[in-house]
């Protein structure tokens, strides 16, 4: 009897980097070099932190010597957040970085991004999430609406569709209640019998999900319906 082998698997883990203040006029050169250091940048944002959610994000660096240089270092103007994807991301990242403190890194890790555009123990020009766990909580906490493996459930999932899809939803929902897209043949239609007339509904759903997560696809078709639903109850009500 011949045994079936399972297929072989590549799991693909996510890590935040971070090009902090005093280095964004590097942004490209540094995007280049992770690019060819065999990462995908999976999200890309440019933004200032206030010294309060500087403290937020470095809350388990509360109450350290450097804790307010950090954060008057990492307020002090615009960053680039970016989540990096590649297998064992985390651990590459982090060997890409090199040594915390600059000085030592161009000794010990001449090649590493911060020995390059590091300037010393604080101003070490970039991020790098230390574990997997720091990983989703600090990509969590840069990007708000990103979706992370493992695809939440229960609860979580409940959350982000109240949070981000439902409303999107609504509003499209209620759009496209009113006004017929000019080319149907991209949507799909459906045909809702409401208060004794046809209702044509049509209705296209983008939501960053993997579309293997059953749970989470039937969550959203559920929100689908209910929406659909009341969208048409309160447009038959009012005359349309």
């Amino acid at each position: 009897m011949q045994m079936l082998m399972p297929e072989p698997q590549i799991f693909v883990e996510r890590t935040l980097a971070l090009i902090k203040p005093d280095v964004v006029d590097k942004e490209e050169e540094i995007e280049d070099l992770i690019l060819r250091s065999g990462f995908l940048i999976v999200q890309k944002r440019t933004l200032q932190l206030s010294p309060e959610q500087c403290s937020n994000f470095y809350a388990d660096q509360y109450g350290k010597v450097f804790f307010p240089n950090l954060t008057a270092y990492m307020s002090s103007g615009p960053l680039v957040a970016m989540v990096l994807a590649r297998y064992c991301a985390v651990s590459h990242w982090k060997e890409l970085l090199g040594p915390s403190n600059s000085i030592r890194a161009r000794r010990t890790h001449p090649h590493s991004l911060r020995a390059i555009y590091g300037t010393d123990d604080l101003r070490n020009a970039l991020h790098g999430s230390l574990s997997i766990s720091s990983a989703e909580r600090e990509i969590r906490f840069m990007f708000p609406e990103v979706i992370l493996e493992p695809i939440p459930a229960g609860q979580r999932a409940r959350d982000y569709l109240n949070l981000y899809v439902k409303p999107t939803l609504l509003a499209g929902l209620t759009a496209l209640c009113k006004e017929k897209p000019a080319d149907p043949m991209l949507l799909n239609k459906i045909s809702l019998l409401s208060s004794g007339k046809m209702v044509n509904v049509f209705c296209i759903l983008k939501v960053q999900v993997i579309h293997s997560n059953t749970y989470l696809r039937m969550q959203i078709i559920n929100q689908c319906d209910n929406l659909l639903a009341v969208v048409v109850h309160s447009t038959s009500l009012s005359g349309f």
